[in-house]
């Protein structure tokens, strides 16, 4: 079968073409008829089945007919992240570049205002996710009464995200004839009453068994202690066969952790985690498609949807809290026919997460026993012997007293070092009991501050407390005066040396 065959117009299919496909996969061949013929439709599909074309190509085809309005979109599609709804975006323009739709993609993260822009104009494909789209909606930036067709995909990763009452209140805001299509790896009970509730008579579409593994992926565990993770990783990575690779973690001080040593390794690594912003996760994701980077870090924000090709290894540096993520985790190689490998490093506390992927899949996963290789060191780091600089003394430096770096038998033949020599006697402190006892400094101080505070005409004048400071200097000179004997010149003073003494 080709896509001729499943009634797409010429346009759609040169397109396609161009793009590189030529046969459809199973959920293509199955979606795009029943979507065409207007009806809603359930697609289970494992990740990496080619379901997003199964829904862009016949949506582009119906809605070539219809013109667009303000704030009102013809269609709209839910996406649980920003990451996989750039990439539904980055479909619409390469498969419907001949068809004229316009698109806006609404997504936290990025400015607003350009977003209200484009709505504005009037939009035929708005992509959207929940936070963001009830964001505007509450601002009333955005009506949705001209939406005639809906999609909702990864509804199983949004109802782990919680958004599943933010797309119960997006339905009833909805015209009821509508289209709508629903597409999730799983079909768990909450999903099953969403379908029930907002879908008319859907058309149920099985491509693979819920939750099951793709069959051309080579999955392994291993088993090892937490702190043996990185050397076995270094060891894995090193392999002939690992081209490009994805590592997942399960926190992102992790992640940022890993890449860094990974760096310093010499190795072609980037990260991707929640912290980043959209810019910034984007153009990792973008470098890491160019082959910038071969190998990329991330957290399970980008464990679903995203659809990179020639990933030829994956790696759970850290088992996954849930088997529906270890699913979608490994998705990310052998997609579209290929072949790919999945590596999941487990520890003893992993028991538990390990029976319940297994019980999951229905089948054992082989054990991998890979003795680990020590890890290179940085390329970075110095070389260990290496002569270190010789450091040349100050001019004038003082000499070490003590010397803890050398060898013992190098110290023992050091001399005793030099005491300095004592202070001068006139310098020394006294004993502390000769000292001023500190009641009385502080006496003292708070003498002179209310001697400083008292005005000014009740201070006493500087002239007369000098006055009073020269008398008393006289008449201690005239005390001794008196006191001294007079053994000296005993005859008459002569007429110029006789002196007044004012008493």
């Amino acid at each position: 079968m080709s896509f001729a065959d499943l009634g797409l117009s010429d346009e759609l299919l040169r397109a396609v073409n161009e793009s590189g496909y030529t046969e459809p996969t199973p959920i293509q061949a199955s979606a795009i008829p029943s979507v065409l013929m207007m009806r809603d439709l359930i697609g289970i599909a494992q990740t990496g089945t080619g379901k997003t074309a199964s829904f862009v190509l016949p949506m582009i085809d119906i809605l070539a007919q219809g013109r667009s309005r303000a704030r009102m979109p013809r269609s709209l599609i839910l996406e649980p992240t920003r990451e996989l709804a750039a990439q539904v975006a980055e479909n619409f323009e390469k498969y419907g570049k001949y068809s004229g739709l316009s698109m806006a993609l609404l997504i936290g993260g990025v400015s607003m205002g350009d977003q209200m822009a484009a709505l504005e104009k009037g939009v035929d494909v708005l992509i959207a996710t929940p936070g963001r789209l009830m964001d505007l909606f509450g601002r009333g930036k955005i009506l949705l009464t001209g939406c005639s067709l809906l999609v909702i995909d990864e509804a199983d990763r949004m109802l782990d995200m919680g958004f599943i009452p933010d797309i119960e209140e997006i339905c009833t805001k909805l015209p009821k004839a509508r289209q709508t299509l629903l597409f999730s790896a799983t079909m768990p009970p909450p999903i099953k009453k969403l379908a029930d509730k907002f879908l008319d008579n859907p058309k149920m579409i099985e491509v693979s068994r819920p939750a099951s593994s793709n069959l051309s992926i080579a999955q392994y565990l291993v088993p090892l202690k937490s702190d043996a993770k990185r050397a076995m990783l270094s060891t894995l990575l090193q392999q002939e066969e690992v081209r490009t690779a994805i590592i997942f973690c399960n926190r992102k001080t992790t992640v940022r952790e890993l890449n860094k040593s990974l760096r310093r390794l010499g190795l072609a690594s980037s990260e991707i985690h929640g912290d980043m912003d959209q810019s910034a996760r984007l153009a990792e994701l973008d470098r890491f498609k160019r082959g910038e980077v071969t190998i990329l870090v991330a957290s399970d924000v980008a464990a679903r949807g995203l659809d990179i090709k020639g990933v030829s290894h994956v790696f759970n540096f850290d088992a996954p809290w849930h088997p529906d993520d270890y699913v979608h985790r490994i998705g990310r190689t052998g997609r579209a026919g290929a072949t790919g490998v999945a590596y999941t490093f487990v520890t003893p506390e992993d028991a538990e997460n390990v029976a319940n992927i297994e019980k999951l899949q229905g089948q054992k996963i082989e054990r991998l026993k890979v003795a680990a290789a020590p890890v290179p060191a940085p390329v970075d780091t110095p070389v260990a012997d290496a002569p270190q600089r010789e450091r040349t003394p100050r001019r004038g430096a003082k000499p070490r007293t003590s010397a803890p770096s050398f060898e013992p038998e190098i110290a023992a033949a050091l001399p005793e070092p030099i005491a300095d020599d004592p202070l001068p006697a006139e310098i020394v402190r006294p004993p502390r009991e000769e000292r001023r006892p500190r009641d009385e400094q502080r006496a003292r101080d708070d003498h002179r501050a209310r001697e400083d505070q008292r005005p000014r005409q009740d201070r006493q004048p500087r002239d007369e407390g000098r006055s009073r400071r020269s008398d008393r200097a006289a008449a201690y000179r005239d005390r001794a005066v008196d006191d001294q004997p007079d053994d000296g010149w005993n005859g008459p003073f002569p007429a110029f040396l006789e002196v007044t003494l004012n008493r």
